[in-house]
């Protein structure tokens, strides 16, 4: 178990009023216990106290990853194919003494079969979403967060440098996809962060393309959109390129969204609120006439997940924290023409904002 998370999970549980918190595989669970595994017909819930240690069922052939997060075997609930899950679960129950407790749950990972195992086993159950519990962790990156995201993106900028000069005319968006999907790996990428977007001419219209057999032609926009997970951590980068020599408005267009994502930054300071850097990213675009083109919020949370809290958009009136990590990624999309996204990853610091990506934003030319 991550014992200073867990220690602030549970102060900040009775400051709520919150007595239980369970957790299903995922982001969460890693935060809090280092656990990984995931969601299939097997169920697996971690329950977390406020006062007492903590209990988990989970199938007895993973059980040793509970053992290896230090949760003293009494409380350790393993259950066999045969037997099924649901004695275990009726002793977790009774461990803990929940009848009648309200219980904090993922909202956004919890799937209606655990939530069912919940009501079955827990008399007079009441759940409440546990998104802001969490989020009121997460927010803030430690050390060790930042440099795996930190190593995260040096995977990730380490991948594009060795793609680019392979970079063709003719080449598919697939065909570029599949060579920086093998430059991420030769680079040390756990696995990817998202599937890699490569969207060029027309297809860059479209903020989350998937890449086609359409091979780039000279004249084009390229946007790419990429990321690695490194122990734990995703770094997310846009980068668009120009495919030969573009035209006036396409380098017009360019340069708004390069000015945008250096605004959006540069407005990025400790107590600044995610709607604070959208306008200052989304002003410079209005001003330079193409407001109608700019379709997405500026950014996103960054951390175990690519997205995450704070979201950088108008309506988030939460100051940021010291420590806080999201992206800056404003765009243009022109219908048929193309589109223009420069995204790059932030954190607050004590005197302003720290970019971990590193990549030149001024337009480079692939390709030739």
């Amino acid at each position: 178990m991550k014992q200073q998370r867990v220690t602030r999970l549970q102060e900040e549980m009775l400051a709520r009023g919150l007595t239980t918190l369970a957790l299903v595989p995922g982001p969460n669970m890693v935060y809090l216990s280092g656990i990984h595994s995931h969601l299939s017909e097997r169920p697996v819930i971690l329950f977390l106290s406020a006062t007492e240690q903590p209990v988990i069922v989970m199938p007895k052939l993973e059980a040793m990853k509970a053992e290896a997060a230090g949760i003293v075997a009494e409380r350790i609930f393993a259950w066999t194919d045969e037997a099924g899950y649901d004695d275990a679960f009726a002793q977790a129950v009774a461990t803990l003494g929940l009848e009648g407790a309200t219980i904090a749950v993922e909202a956004l990972h919890m799937r209606v079969l655990e939530r069912d195992i919940l009501g079955q086993h827990v008399a007079n159950l009441t759940t409440v979403h546990a998104e802001p519990l969490m989020t009121a962790l997460r927010l803030t990156k430690d050390g060790d967060e930042l440099a795996a995201m930190e190593r995260a993106v040096a995977v990730a900028e380490t991948a594009m440098s060795k793609l680019i000069p392979q970079i063709k005319i003719g080449q598919t968006e697939k065909q570029i996809a599949a060579l920086l999907f093998q430059e991420l790996l030769a680079a040390g990428a756990d696995k990817l962060a998202f599937d890699i977007i490569v969207s060029a001419g027309p297809n860059g219209a479209s903020p989350h393309a998937r890449p086609t057999d359409r091979p780039i032609t000279a004249g084009d926009l390229l946007v790419i959109d990429w990321g690695a997970y490194v122990d734990d951590y995703p770094s997310d980068l846009t980068r668009t390129f120009a495919v030969g020599e573009i035209d006036e408005e396409l380098t017009r267009i360019y340069e708004a969204v390069r000015l945008a994502n250096a605004a959006g930054k540069a407005a990025a300071v400790p107590g600044v609120t995610g709607e604070a850097i959208d306008a200052a990213a989304r002003q410079v675009i209005d001003e330079a006439g193409y407001g109608q083109y700019f379709i997405h919020r500026t950014g996103h949370g960054l951390g175990l997940e690519v997205h995450e809290e704070p979201g950088i958009v108008a309506g988030n009136t939460a100051e940021l924290p010291v420590g806080a990590v999201f992206t800056v990624e404003p765009g243009i999309y022109l219908p048929g023409r193309g589109g223009v996204r420069i995204e790059d990853d932030v954190v607050i610091t004590t005197t302003g904002h720290r970019s971990l990506t590193t990549m030149p934003r001024q337009l480079q030319v692939v390709g030739l």
